[in-house]
């Protein structure tokens, strides 16, 4: 048993979607998340940058004594995760790898739609994860630059959301039975991407599959915490306004929580 807790990493609040589904599945595990929102979105950022900023992330839940991390965040993953993962002695995982897998399984007619920011799609990864995988998949991609934002400002429900989904998806109106999730920060806006696609488009929900797969490597590397209690001592923090985080936060994992803010 290990009872440490398991630390959580995005440029926003967009990878609350994956502690949200990882909190359902795994209640008795502890959660350490921080949110870079005073630089995001990571998406239109350089490389570069973006490795740095998710170093010092990875660098401060380090100081927490966490026993996995997890880049709940595509574009990080996306430009990091593999150097991240050579070079710590803890498991560190990935939301790319998992929507990919789910994209998959769950296509009838092997078009498959990706969303994501300027540098998850620039970079191809889902392409190239989905394609490795199986290579008669056909993977369109689209940039959204739009959407981070509309979350980041807590616009979800806004008529601008209603207006900005729907105009960035009519290029995949129709092309695609299923459509991949691939920023954290995109299924707090699923209900107006359900609806643009229409009910025949299955939704890949990235983050909620890294978190079954959280799970699998809990038990592979024999670190689950103990059973005996529920624990609710998670601690989030965010490198902009906690107000403004918790707001989100809250609503989103229908629970009060603490928000402290960090200087990384």
């Amino acid at each position: 048993m290990d009872n440490r807790p398991i630390g959580f990493l995005d440029s926003g609040v967009g990878g609350l979607t994956v502690v949200r589904e990882f909190m359902r599945q795994l209640p008795h595990e502890r959660v350490i998340f921080v949110g870079d929102q005073a630089r995001a979105p990571y998406g239109p950022r350089p490389a570069e940058q973006i490795r740095a900023y998710t170093w010092e992330m990875v660098q401060f839940l380090l100081t927490k004594d966490v026993k996995m991390i997890v880049l709940a965040c595509n574009t990080a993953t996306s430009v990091v995760w593999e150097d991240i993962k050579a070079k710590l002695d803890i498991p560190v995982l990935g939301v790319i790898l998992p929507g990919a897998s789910a994209a998959i399984k769950s296509t009838k007619s092997g078009k498959v739609g990706v969303l994501g920011t300027q540098m998850t799609i620039t970079s191809d990864i889902y392409r190239k994860k989905i394609q490795a995988l199986s290579p008669e998949t056909e993977v369109t991609s689209l940039v959204c630059p739009r959407f981070v934002p509309l979350v980041e400002s807590n616009e979800m429900h806004s008529s601008l959301a209603k207006k900005v989904v729907y105009e960035t998806l009519k290029p995949l109106k129709g092309k695609v039975d299923t459509l991949v999730l691939g920023c954290t920060h995109y299924p707090l806006l699923r209900p107006i991407i359900q609806n643009a696609m229409g009910p025949g488009v299955k939704l890949i929900d990235s983050g909620a599959e890294t978190a079954r797969d959280i799970s699998v490597l809990l038990n592979y590397f024999e670190i689950n915490a103990a059973r005996e209690a529920i624990r609710s001592n998670h601690e989030f923090y965010t490198t902009a306004s906690p107000e403004a985080f918790q707001g989100i936060a809250e609503s989103w994992l229908g629970q009060r929580i603490e928000v402290e803010r960090v200087t990384l």
